[in-house]
């Protein structure tokens, strides 16, 4: 932990251009969330820069759509109000977190209610207020338990064609997180699991989770970062055409 505190000092730009060339310079021209990122006057945001473009990656063709998304962790408000500024006024928008002091967001650039991600009672009711869920950002405890709980009770309650996001997932080496990298708990380790299920047509072992499987349409791997979609699965076919 001390070493990542180190690295983060290292690493601190000056100005919001100095941080904008620094991602365009890795990662290419992006859209307007690094726009809004860079130029944000309110309420603190912290992401890492290779966050940014994995943002505009799988939350951009939710812009301009109807969209209820549910971010958990609050923290200081600054994120909800980037998304905010992101996705516009008609979105549904809720963050959640366990921290009373949050409550003191609510309002401002979405919903807040207080509770902890991995009560299933309090999941569910936060999705029901929304009136469903097409995208989930877990940015919460970053705990190894939580995570897994958190996506064994949302995910179910996703709506087919969403979009599930888990960030910050250097933890899953952090024994002060449940994770190590020999650790069971590391949630990497659950997604091996969740990769056999997605083949079951192709081995003998049967799903863990059928329920998961029948609609957990992809799984992308980022640095920190796994997205997983979902949408009816079909069993695979082929075809031999021309020649």
């Amino acid at each position: 932990m001390m070493e990542m505190k180190r690295a983060l000092r290292r690493y601190r730009f000056p100005t919001s251009e100095a941080v904008a060339a620094d991602v365009v310079s890795k990662y290419g021209p992006q859209g307007p969330l690094l726009d809004i990122f860079v130029n944000n006057t309110g309420a603190h945001v912290h992401k890492w820069h290779h966050y940014l473009p994995l943002y505009e990656r799988y939350f951009g063709p939710w812009r301009h759509r109807p969209l209820r998304f549910l971010e958990i962790g609050v923290s200081k408000g600054g994120s909800l109000q980037m998304w905010r500024k992101y996705f516009g006024p008609d979105a549904v928008i809720f963050g959640i977190d366990i921290d009373p002091e949050c409550a003191q967001f609510n309002g401002q650039s979405g919903q807040v209610r207080i509770g902890s991600q991995d009560d299933p009672e309090f999941l569910a009711k936060v999705v029901a207020e929304m009136g469903g869920v097409d995208v989930v950002l877990d940015d919460g405890s970053h705990v190894m338990g939580h995570i897994e709980r958190s996506f064994e009770v949302l995910f179910p309650l996703l709506e087919l064609g969403g979009t599930y996001m888990i960030e910050d997932l250097h933890t899953a080496y952090w024994p002060s997180h449940g994770g190590g990298s020999d650790a069971n708990a590391n949630f990497f380790n659950r997604l091996r699991e969740m990769f056999d299920d997605m083949h079951h047509w192709y081995h003998d072992t049967p799903p863990r989770n059928s329920a998961l499987a029948a609609t957990m349409s992809g799984l992308h791997v980022h640095d920190s970062i796994v997205v997983i979609d979902k949408a009816h699965v079909y069993a695979p076919t082929h075809s031999v055409v021309g020649g």
